[in-house]
């Protein structure tokens, strides 16, 4: 694909926060079908995607994803769909299961065990805390599934180690080609969302790999516009934080993507298209 064209992702929903947090954040299936439509009718290709019960808490039940699969198919027919497998506190077997079921284009896969916390500085307080177990043999379980169904990972690295566990993985063969590496920065416990420590991240990336940045907070904005200029991709959306450059709270996925395509554009390169991405990523089937 033209370098020139950046593919952007939407992270719709997440599982950390709620609408106490942004009143906004979708959380029924319907909710997480029309937030995918205004991110793709603002220019994502790529639709990340938690679930959640009714009442927001995060959901597990391959039921719950059947029905989100359903609502974004009927409005965003050609969309790229990108499951989360990542928790804390249940086991892989749960992670995984509606991997099979409802076989998404995109997964993604934790790279690596960490801290996975939210402190509170005025607080001086955890408000959440959890350890984050992603060790190899439960990489490999999870890769092999992707594999066997015939799902393209998306590496989630949220430290520099995180990118270096792939090389063992791609030795025995689990990590295919079209895998694509996400720089995960700004959770506590995983590396900090700076630019020096984005350039740090990109260089340990293989030559002519895909890679995003996923920055969680306002920063995101800043970093974002490194990343475009380094030739990378991006994600925005609710999932990774409510505002928009001025400050102001988006009300919408799509309000986050149509500055993303602004911030591309300003900087000289252009939004991919779903059937651009598709090509790019080795991605020929909808899910």
């Amino acid at each position: 694909m033209n370098k020139d064209k950046i593919i952007i992702s939407a992270a719709l929903t997440g599982a950390a926060t709620n609408r106490s947090h942004c009143p906004h954040l979708p959380y029924t299936p319907a909710e997480i079908g029309e937030e995918a439509k205004r991110a793709v009718d603002a220019g994502a290709c790529i639709v990340h995607i938690h679930a959640r019960e009714d009442n927001g808490i995060p959901s597990w039940r391959t039921e719950v994803f059947e029905d989100i699969q359903k609502e974004v198919r009927k409005r965003c027919p050609n969309v790229i769909i990108n499951y989360s497998t990542g928790a804390i506190g249940i086991s892989v077997q749960e992670r995984l299961a509606h991997l099979p079921i409802t076989r998404p284009e995109m997964a993604a896969f934790n790279m690596g065990s960490m801290n996975y916390a939210i402190f509170s500085r005025r607080r001086k307080e955890f408000l959440w805390n959890g350890v984050f177990e992603n060790s190899f043999d439960t990489m490999s379980t999870v890769v092999k599934t992707m594999n066997e169904n015939g799902i393209c990972p998306e590496m989630e690295c949220f430290d520099t180690g995180h990118i270096r566990n792939a090389e063992p993985l791609r030795e025995m063969g689990l990590i295919p080609d079209n895998a694509c590496y996400s720089l995960v920065m700004g959770v506590l416990g995983g590396i900090p969302a700076t630019p020096e420590n984005l350039i740090h991240q990109i260089r340990q990336v293989p030559a002519d790999a895909y890679w995003q940045a996923i920055v969680i907070s306002r920063k995101q904005w800043k970093l974002a516009a490194l990343a475009t200029v380094m030739g990378g991709n991006i994600r925005v959306g609710l999932e990774d934080n409510f505002y928009l450059p001025n400050g102001d709270m988006a009300t919408s996925n799509g309000a986050l993507v149509e500055q993303a395509v602004d911030l591309v554009r300003m900087i000289g390169r252009e939004p991919a298209t779903i059937a651009e991405t598709r090509e790019w990523l080795k991605i020929d089937r909808v899910s």
